[in-house]
């Protein structure tokens, strides 16, 4: 009888240290914005943003996995990804060991990671104050390195440093072909993109969108009819559709120009803008963090994936983008209400990933999943609202109409191949035991 009580007085004082430990799923959204501060201050363009999320994440994603069981390990589906051992045989916290690793991948990955070192004096700061020992935080900050480590090596296999010594692209002056656009007539961002080692699909050219409409300067076209639809909605624009196409925006350089003064505003990605989203939805679903490491890491392998499918069409189309076409052939005058992002039109970048990206936290997190989006409040708009995640991804698709920036067909065919991707990816997850949170 007193041994009973002897192992039940036990077992309720160890529940009580486990529950009086801190929850660090509250500090795994601040620690993703610290990375995505870093990459605005960067200027890190859409499509290598969604590379540096992937590669900050996926280590924190193997940890989680080697330490639980219902979490599948990354190995299982990401491609050439082996299993980095951990070496130590000290006790340390895994989830300590995730958040740390999250920013030492950013430390070593993003061109000023160095400012990360900030956050992570911050995160060991606040592991002290909750009491947590020094042994096990300096050991869980070294397997967190090590980790880090092994990750930046698998990252240098992807070809990203190969892109630096292909071609430099020239631009066709032909009709029909982009053309670099004011006001900063920026070269075009990674038209080499496609070479990039996708994580989950099988290649860059697997979902190959069906041909845009063809270029055609005669009145009667199709093609006419796209650009003048894109004229006529932008000199009508209601102010919720104003509203709608500055929400998602997310063009990380923007220039605004007076006179002979140029000024550049800094803006989040629309992967980051979805990587935020993300972190909204698994706190409102009480996810614990294992759960919320594992569905982050997941969406980003997803967005990196649907920006290699997606940039592999845009320079193989080169498509000219409506802002030229309208003023040569509709009005010297006309301005797109948002700025024409400096590489091709086709297919729609934002509606690719966007689109992708709900069918994955479709299945991870449920359908008719409603969620409040402050992501834009940092850059002064207000928080926004949405039944799903699919409408919040329609809604961006349709906000690039609005802007000014993409024909019709660009953005339904880059939703048709964003759905596309996240259905074959959310059957691959399928396959490997990946189940929905909920």
């Amino acid at each position: 009888m007193k041994k009973a009580l002897l192992v039940c007085l036990l077992l309720v004082r160890v529940g009580q240290a486990e529950a009086s430990k801190p929850d660090l799923s509250k500090r795994l959204q601040p620690t993703l914005f610290a990375v995505t501060m870093v990459m605005i201050h960067d200027v890190v363009n859409p499509p290598a943003a969604s590379r540096f999320y992937t590669y900050c994440l996926l280590g924190a994603h193997e940890l989680v996995a080697q330490h639980q069981k219902t979490i599948v390990s990354p190995t299982a589906f990401a491609r050439d990804f082996t299993k980095p051992a951990i070496e130590t045989k000290e006790p340390y916290d895994y989830h300590i060991a995730a958040l740390y690793c999250i920013l030492e991948a950013g430390r070593l990955i993003l061109p000023s990671g160095y400012m990360l070192e900030e956050e992570q004096k911050k995160l060991l700061d606040e592991l002290k104050r909750e009491k947590y020992s020094d042994p096990l935080i300096q050991q869980s900050v070294q397997v967190g390195q090590e980790v880090a480590k092994k990750v930046m090596a698998y990252a240098a296999t992807d070809n990203y440093r190969n892109l630096s010594a292909r071609t430099r692209y020239r631009p066709s002056k032909a009709d029909g072909f982009w053309f670099p656009t004011p006001p900063g007539y920026i070269e075009a961002i990674e038209p080499h993109w496609r070479i990039i080692r996708p994580m989950l699909i099988d290649s860059c050219s697997q979902f190959k969108p069906a041909p845009p409409v063809a270029f055609s300067k005669d009145t009667t076209s199709a093609f006419y009819k796209l650009a003048y639809e894109v004229y006529s909605v932008g000199k009508n624009l209601t102010d919720n559709q104003r509203f709608i196409a500055s929400y998602w925006d997310c063009n990380p350089f923007a220039i605004n120009t007076s006179g002979h003064m140029s000024i550049g505003f800094k803006k989040i990605s629309p992967g980051g803008h979805w990587m935020n989203i993300t972190s909204i939805a698994t706190s409102k679903a009480h996810l614990n963090f294992d759960k919320a490491v594992m569905i982050h890491s997941l969406v980003a392998m997803t967005l990196m994936d649907a920006f290699i499918s997606c940039w592999d069409e845009k320079y193989r189309s080169s498509r000219i983008r409506p802002e030229t076409v309208i003023n040569r052939s509709i009005s010297a005058r006309w301005q797109p209400l948002l700025q024409t992002p400096p590489f091709p039109e086709y297919t729609s970048g934002h509606s690719v990933i966007s689109t992708a990206v709900a069918e994955v936290l479709t299945y991870l997190i449920g359908d008719n999943f409603s969620f409040t989006d402050n992501t834009e409040v940092l850059f002064d708009l207000p928080e926004r609202s949405f039944d799903s995640f699919r409408k919040a991804a329609a809604e961006a698709a349709i906000s690039r109409l609005y802007g000014g920036i993409h024909y019709r067909d660009a953005i339904e065919n880059g939703q048709t191949q964003g759905r596309a991707i996240g259905v074959f990816i959310v059957d691959k997850l399928k396959s490997k035991g990946v189940r929905s949170t909920l």
